[in-house]
């Protein structure tokens, strides 16, 4: 399957206005106002891209849509943005949410609101089939003087500058699609991205392969969440109590099986407020 860079527009029926809470953010406003839901998402296989048709796929999208849909909303409007953009068009009110791969970490949690976590997933590298380098772990490529390329703005960068890889053995690149490029072209040693997207790739080419997530350290585990602006609290609230339905239901299981997420990936009793202060 192609996955390509566009803007779509999904819109699932004809939204219902909800009553409306005493004191309401933007997105109640703009709910009351007859307008919709707008989500912002990146390009990024399995977490949330656009298919042929233009419509939202990825599991994160399919979970928020499909919380959304439980709460009585069904007039979303999703676009597609690389991903540098997410959380500046957040900011600058373009979208109402956020979605599509995105770890809590502390360093964003002073940006935005995030939703309870979602789903729970580990990181890993492509490398070129047969892994000359012997790569498994960022120090693996520190000691090696090896050269690791990941996307912009990604929580790889934050882990790789904790275990002491400096700017001189990282490259940063727009999209997974570039980090394949520069591992295949041999610019790059090792391509550091989520499992999900790593197994992917490694999947539909056989130039590549993925390394073991589990030979990473326990802290670079984490927790994913949609990302919302302070100022719709009101709505946060509303959505993590549909949320805590949703999650793990057979509905929402079957929903996001296409995808590779299975039990392994729920969150569990972690908490986001836990997350930010410990990632």
């Amino acid at each position: 399957m192609k996955f390509r860079l566009l803007t779509s527009l999904l819109t699932i029926g004809v939204l219902t206005a909800s009553s409306v809470t005493a004191v309401a953010g933007p997105i109640t406003d703009r709910i009351a106002a007859g307008q919709p839901i707008r989500i912002g998402f990146s390009n990024i296989p399995i977490w949330g891209y656009p298919d042929e048709n233009g419509e939202a796929k990825g599991f994160v999208n399919e979970i928020a849509i499909g919380i959304l849909e439980q709460m009585g909303y069904s007039d979303i409007q999703t676009t597609v943005v690389d991903w540098g953009g997410l959380i500046p068009g957040l900011q600058a009110n373009r979208y109402d949410m956020i979605t599509g791969g995105l770890y809590i970490l502390n360093s964003r949690c002073q940006n935005l609101v995030f939703s309870e976590p979602v789903a729970t997933a580990g990181d890993a590298f492509i490398v070129p089939t047969g892994n000359p380098r012997g790569i498994a772990t960022y120090q693996d490529i520190l000691s090696s003087g090896s050269m690791m390329v990941t996307l912009a703005g990604n929580n790889t960068v934050e882990a790789a500058r904790r275990e002491g890889i400096g700017d001189n053995q990282m490259m940063l690149v727009p999209g997974p699609s570039e980090v394949l490029a520069a591992v295949r072209a041999g610019r790059a040693d090792a391509g550091a991205m989520t499992y999900f997207e790593a197994a992917f790739l490694a999947e539909n080419d056989d130039a590549v392969e993925v390394t073991d997530p589990a030979a990473l350290p326990e802290w670079t585990q984490n927790w994913v969440g949609i990302g919302f602006r302070s100022s719709d609290q009101d709505f946060i609230d509303e959505f993590n109590v549909a949320l805590a339905t949703y999650i793990g239901s057979e509905a929402m299981m079957d929903r996001v099986s296409e995808y590779g997420y299975s039990i392994s990936n729920l969150p569990g009793d972690v908490t986001t407020e836990w997350v930010c202060a410990n990632r």
